[in-house]
């Protein structure tokens, strides 16, 4: 009997030990798969639309995360581009599956003809019907347009405000909230503001891995050293400036214990 039960628990520990490598396995296609998704919702980095000149670039924390940022034009309407940036609220697999979901209501609903405020409106009650209150997403959508003054529309759902830089001054202005997150305010309303964007200008978009990102004493990068290395690279392409940019949020990302996705999408008028 001894010795039988010594082979019982071995046969029982290998076979154990055998569903643990297949869940494993299981577990590496998956996150293969979701990683693989979340790829293709996630546009080509650079991006060129008439006078202006684009850049973004997102690095999940993790296998799969919660930040996404997109270019969307209708197929009937070439002279309006949006930019996109978002940021789920949750971690992983659960983020990838929200900004996934975001982003593909969004594809959608660009090729409608719809006010700005209105698809903004819509895209919230989607996220509050489909995921609980504590799953919310912060968005800012930004539509840039063919035209003279360099016009640009914006909504900023509770998100990071975007940097928007004067080349000519050097001075900074921010695109404040226009609304709240989306989920968690079902009948909430979104007002649509505009800037105008000159010669040289810059736009800077980012998620708050940027600014929160920690060193080992716990300080953060923070909003005003990410604006003084915009003003240092103002000259330097979009492709240029984000690069320069992360490296140096990366540099100081040395606290192990705590880490964000980090995205950031730079737009230049370049005339």
């Amino acid at each position: 009997m001894y010795t039988l039960n010594i082979i019982g628990n071995a046969l029982t520990g290998a076979l154990t030990n055998q569903r643990t490598a297949r869940k494993a396995k299981l577990l590496e296609r998956d996150l293969d798969q979701a990683r693989t998704i979340q790829k293709s919702i996630l546009p080509e980095h650079e991006f060129k639309f008439f006078n202006y000149d684009l850049y973004g670039i997102s690095l999940p924390e993790r296998v799969v995360g919660g930040d996404f940022f997109d270019y969307l034009q209708a197929k009937d309407d070439k002279d309006r581009l949006a930019v996109v940036i978002g940021d789920a609220a949750s971690k992983g697999l659960s983020a990838a599956a929200q900004a996934l979901y975001v982003s593909g209501a969004l594809r959608m609903g660009i090729e409608f003809q719809t006010k700005l405020s209105t698809l903004i409106c819509r895209i919230n009650e989607l996220v509050s019907r489909t995921f609980t209150a504590e799953h919310f997403v912060s968005m800012v959508y930004a539509e840039v347009s063919n035209s003279d003054n360099g016009l640009i529309f914006y909504v900023n759902a509770g998100h990071s405000n975007p940097i928007l830089l004067r080349s000519k001054t050097n001075e900074i202005e921010r695109l404040p909230a226009t609304g709240q997150i989306l989920g968690p305010f079902p009948e909430e309303k979104y007002r649509t503001e505009f800037v105008l964007m000159g010669s040289g200008d810059l736009l800077l978009l980012f998620t708050d891995g940027i600014v929160e990102a920690s060193n080992d004493n716990r300080e953060m990068y923070g909003e005003e050293r990410l604006i003084r290395k915009l003003q240092e690279h103002k000259a330097r392409t979009p492709r240029e400036i984000c690069q320069l940019i992360l490296e140096d949020v990366q540099v100081h990302n040395r606290m192990l214990d705590y880490s964000d996705d980090k995205t950031i999408v730079v737009i230049k008028r370049s005339r």
